[in-house]
């Protein structure tokens, strides 16, 4: 492959007007670099497009936009399946920032699960609310439970997983991706120490033994 010397050489050597001649062999390469720098963003842009067309929802309602944590010391869960999904906000909301109103997540579905020790904050402006539940005894208890998420951490253990099955074809959860789009599957998890940057949840069933909802300068720790 010629270097950039050689290809400025090449065009000082060119017929006819030497610096006319360079001048466009520059802007040509100049073009060609600035198209191949594009293809990695315009794949993204077509990518969040297809998703925004056909209704690739984890939940199927306009999103506040104002994040919100989870974090459990376990959670248990029976039938589990992940997928990319896109959240939208309400035209012109508020707290769009730069996305555009749409945020890009990680849809987490669990069909049952237990969750130990649970917390969740939402920053309201310096002022953070607080719910704890499941901290005395008893656990917290979901079915079907479907998370959009946008940061996850913890320590994860899968029985039986798939990973990179299509969405669409799921059968562990009563949840499905799009034809397509990439996904994983397993039977059954267990995380430990997690953690979740959140933007929507919904559940079938969400019980919360030792329920606490409290305001404080404080959010649920990492």
């Amino acid at each position: 492959m010629a270097s950039s010397s050689d290809v400025t050489s090449s065009a000082e050597n060119i017929p006819g007007n030497p610096e006319s001649g360079s001048a466009d062999r520059r802007g040509r390469v100049r073009l060609r670099r600035a198209a191949v720098m594009a293809v990695p963003a315009t794949l993204v842009t077509a990518g969040l497009a297809v998703l925004t067309a056909q209704g690739a929802l984890g939940v199927q309602f306009a999103i506040s936009g104002m994040p919100f944590v989870v974090t459990a010391d376990r959670l248990e869960g029976d039938g589990f399946a992940q997928f990319g999904s896109l959240d939208h906000m309400i035209e012109n909301s508020p707290n769009e920032g730069d996305t555009g109103g749409q945020v890009l997540v990680v849809t987490s579905v669990v069909k049952s699960g237990k969750l130990t020790n649970m917390c969740q904050s939402v920053d309201l402006g310096g002022i953070q609310l607080v719910l704890t539940a499941g901290d005395k005894g008893d656990k917290v208890s979901v079915e079907n439970l479907a998370i959009d998420s946008d940061d996850i951490t913890g320590n994860a253990a899968f029985n039986n997983i798939e990973i990179g099955r299509d969405a669409s074809t799921f059968d562990k959860v009563g949840t499905r991706g799009l034809p397509g789009v990439y996904g994983q599957q397993a039977d059954k998890v267990v995380i430990t120490d997690l953690y979740q940057h959140n933007y929507a949840a919904t559940a079938a069933v969400f019980k919360l033994p030792g329920l606490h909802m409290r305001f404080g300068g404080e959010g649920c720790p990492r």
